[in-house]
């Protein structure tokens, strides 16, 4: 996204000192309105000097055509500066001014000289005058500044290029964090969302102990390198690293320590990531999509919103998508098969209907390979239906009713 795009969050102080966030405009206007400022201030403090210059060389002039008689003035008189304003008309500034001459300096005083510089500071003032008289020549004189700017760093060695463009290199993302030594852990969640990792691959789920009127939920045989995605009933995605987990003695510790759950939101799924896997979201209601698990990571406790969920609805299902086709079972036990492509690539949205109730939800979801058929648990044995005609159907209908032997807790796989 650097590539593509900037982020910018302008906190600034305004002229008046008062701290404020402004928009893109804002900062432009401000920066014109202080270089207006700039340019009144700068062209003031250079007429103030013009006029002090001209004083002195108007001075200079009424002089330059008796010299010897300023000499004279300075050599015998006890007040050489009053008399010289007696003399010559000349302002207490000017008769200073040619006090603080050294002789010789009095003797090189040109007239064509001075009067070059007369008719130059004067041209001067004028155009300063008119500048500060006249908002539209200062916006003019500013124009004319940004151009000489925009011609100085342009293609001219000022403004050549420092650094080269190069094709962006593959960056292995796993080198840029700290090496996580790889053994088998056992992640588990409790139904009360208390969560641990367990040193090795727990084989008997019943060796596990959980707290008083608590129980399993989740339990993941992952590596310590791996990194969870937890989904909540709200539609966000949290990402949780297995090496920063409690450990196995106690309890462990509620989830909502590690990531920021909102106020009556339900863990929905806990997954193990997979670099190049994608999901299947579903919600209560019956709308759904796929999405790449590249896509759902966040390395903030606030997590990712993922799938956006109206008012009175909720993720719902998430479950791999590793297959060609997916069926849907409503709480109304009718089941509906589709193909997969006929579902949408988001990272985040609403999703699109998947089947369609009159009265129910969608109760579960599955993605399966059609030739290899539909399978769900029964008792303890697992019962795969292979011819399903009678339930293939285009994604957002409503389906049939399940077949003869389906759990009638209208799920694919027992509660987790």
């Amino acid at each position: 996204d650097l590539e593509v795009r900037l982020p910018l969050n302008m906190n600034v102080l305004d002229a008046a000192g008062v701290p404020r966030v402004m928009g893109l405009a804002e900062v432009l206007d401000a920066h014109l309105r202080h270089r207006m400022e700039v340019l009144e201030r700068r062209s003031r403090f250079r007429l103030g000097r013009v006029l002090d210059r001209l004083e002195l060389v108007e001075g200079y002039l009424r002089i330059f055509l008796d010299i010897d008689r300023v000499i004279r003035i300075i050599r015998d008189h006890d007040d050489p500066k009053a008399e010289l304003v007696r003399v010559f008309s000349l302002t207490e500034r000017q008769a200073e001014a040619v006090l603080n001459l050294r002789l010789r300096n009095l003797r090189k005083l040109e007239e064509l000289e001075l009067e070059k510089e007369r008719r130059r500071l004067r041209r001067e003032k004028r155009e300063l005058e008119r500048l500060l008289a006249d908002e539209g020549a200062r916006r003019a004189r500013l124009a004319e500044e940004y151009g000489e700017l925009a011609a100085r760093f342009g293609e001219g060695p000022l403004g050549a290029r420092r650094t080269s463009l190069e094709e962006a290199p593959e960056i292995d993302e796993a080198a840029l964090e700290a090496p996580v030594e790889k053994l088998p852990v056992t992640v588990v969640c409790s139904a009360k969302g208390w969560i641990r990792a367990l040193r090795g691959h727990v084989q008997d789920p019943r060796e596990i102990r959980y707290k008083e009127g608590d129980r399993e939920r989740f339990l993941l045989h992952v590596q310590s390198s791996d990194r969870l995605l937890l989904f909540s009933s709200d539609g966000r995605c949290y990402t949780l690293r297995v090496d920063r987990l409690p450990g196995g003695r106690g309890h462990g510790e509620p989830v909502s320590l590690s990531i920021d759950l909102a106020k009556g939101a339900e863990i929905v799924a806990l997954l193990c990531h997979r670099p190049e896997g994608r999901l299947l979201l579903a919600s209560r209601s019956g709308r759904g999509f796929l999405a790449a698990e590249a896509d759902l990571l966040s390395q903030t406790r606030a997590g990712r919103q993922v799938m956006t969920v109206r008012e009175g609805d909720r993720l719902h299902r998430v479950v791999p998508a590793e297959g060609d086709h997916l069926a849907v079972v409503g709480s109304n036990r009718k089941l509906l098969v589709f193909p997969l492509d006929e579902l949408p690539r988001m990272s985040r949205g609403r999703g699109v209907l998947l089947q369609r109730y009159r009265d129910g939800h969608l109760a579960d979801v599955k993605v399966f390979t059609l030739a290899e058929g539909l399978s769900w648990p029964t008792g303890s044995r697992t019962r795969t239906l292979t011819d399903l005609a009678g339930w293939l159907g285009r994604r957002g209908q409503a389906g049939r009713m399940a077949p003869t032997g389906f759990p009638r807790s209208n799920r694919f796989a027992p509660e987790g």
